[in-house]
Order: structure tokens, then C-alpha cells, then sequence
């Protein structure tokens, strides 16, 4: 029977259980959003020190 053998040509009667559906973890979500925004946030408050940064590199590098 090809239909309950797998591509080793093992037979599987369903002595594996199939992995468990990861169950949606809204605070850990959540805690990540926050986590990505408090980044973005810090990144566009001190932009102007990242400007400076970009500039000295553009004449470093001539």
C-alpha cells in the first residue's frame, strides 16, 4: 500500500503525533510590538547624531 508509506518506504500507521499548534501568545506579542516601537522611537529622537555620523563617513571615505 504506497498511500501509508513515506518517501523511505516506511510505513506510517500513526505512531508519531503530529506537533502541536503553537497557541497564540498575545502578551509575548504584544511585548515585542512595544519592544520594535520603543527602537524606532529612540532611533528617529536621535537621528540628527546618526546625520553627523553619515556625514563624516561620506568624507572618510573620499
Amino acid at each position: 500500500m504506497n498511500f501509508l508509506s513515506d518517501n523511505n518506504g516506511q510505513q506510517n500507521r500513526g505512531e508519531k503525533n503530529s506537533p502541536h499548534k503553537k497557541s497564540f501568545d498575545f502578551n509575548l506579542y504584544k511585548k515585542n510590538t512595544v519592544n520594535s516601537l520603543h527602537d524606532v522611537e529612540n532611533f528617529l529622537n536621535n537621528f540628527h547624531h546618526y546625520s553627523r555620523y553619515f556625514k563624516i563617513f561620506k568624507i572618510m571615505k573620499k
